[in-house]
């Protein structure tokens, strides 16, 4: 996640389009395809939406393919659980391990699905800065000033992690003893140790933003914005555009009888 929160909002089309409307579109998406369980139908999608993120935001590809990675091992996973576990026609057998045909295709619809929605939150986050999501959030999508601060706060800290996380790293790597081989130690117990160590100074930064709101007077009414951020045509056309390529999908997939949904699995 650290090519997402360490990379700069760049100037970009996607970038200059409004944060509530990316994120209702990318909400949208999202629970449309969770009704989709065919590979295909996903994977159009997937390489729309891929070449779509890449035009838009830009940012280096190395960044883009490195964000990808979390989603990769998440997709790999549902893919080898649904191939080995799922019941149906077998394709291959060793022992108590098998993969099934319906497994497969399952498997790979929803890890394709994955990585769909991956790509999508990797353009959001990529090209949506934090206090412009909270201005949207609040003007736009009515939201009350506690919640979009509380968003904005924790938006800022996921930004921070990544490098909170190398100097925690580092400080007990400097505090620990070598390996024989006199390396650094990389085991399970380290990484308990900078995990458990990342999570009681979120916690306690958390607690220190909260108090710092508190004490400005987060929640009070009414409040004014310095600079508004408005839904233009611009952003009703991108956002008609978006449900329009979607919509096209899934009436081609339809027609052309490679559409399934929840109902396969019980088929």
């Amino acid at each position: 996640m650290s090519a997402l929160t360490a990379a700069p909002i760049a100037d970009s089309p996607l970038a200059r389009r409004n944060p509530t409307i990316k994120l209702a579109l990318v909400t949208l998406v999202s629970l449309v395809v969770v009704f989709v369980l065919d590979p295909l139908t996903p994977s159009v999608l997937y390489l729309l939406a891929l070449v779509a993120v890449a035009v838009s935001v830009r940012v280096p590809a190395r960044t883009l393919l490195l964000a990808h990675v979390p989603f990769v091992a998440f997709a790999f996973g549902v893919l080898v659980v649904n191939a080995l576990a799922r019941p149906g026609t077998i394709m291959w057998q060793a022992g108590a391990l098998r993969v099934t045909q319906e497994g497969l295709s399952v498997g790979t619809a929803l890890a394709v699905r994955t990585l769909l929605i991956g790509v999508l939150a990797i353009g959001f986050l990529l090209s949506t800065d934090g206090v412009a999501l909270m201005t949207s959030l609040h003007h736009n999508a009515r939201l009350d000033a506690r919640l979009t601060y509380a968003i904005l706060a924790g938006y800022r800290m996921l930004q921070e992690m990544p490098r909170e996380w190398t100097t925690i790293r580092h400080a007990h790597t400097v505090r620990a003893d070598l390996r024989h081989d006199g390396r650094p130690p990389r085991g399970p117990r380290h990484l308990a140790g900078v995990v458990f160590t990342l999570l009681v100074v979120s916690v306690r930064k958390g607690e220190r933003m909260a108090q710092a709101l508190e004490s400005r007077g987060l929640g009070l009414a009414p409040r004014t914005t310095w600079h508004p951020v408005r839904i233009t045509r611009t952003d009703w056309a991108f956002a008609a555009g978006v449900v329009t390529v979607v919509a096209v999908v899934l009436t081609i997939s339809a027609a052309l009888g490679t559409l399934e949904g929840p109902g396969a699995l019980t088929s």
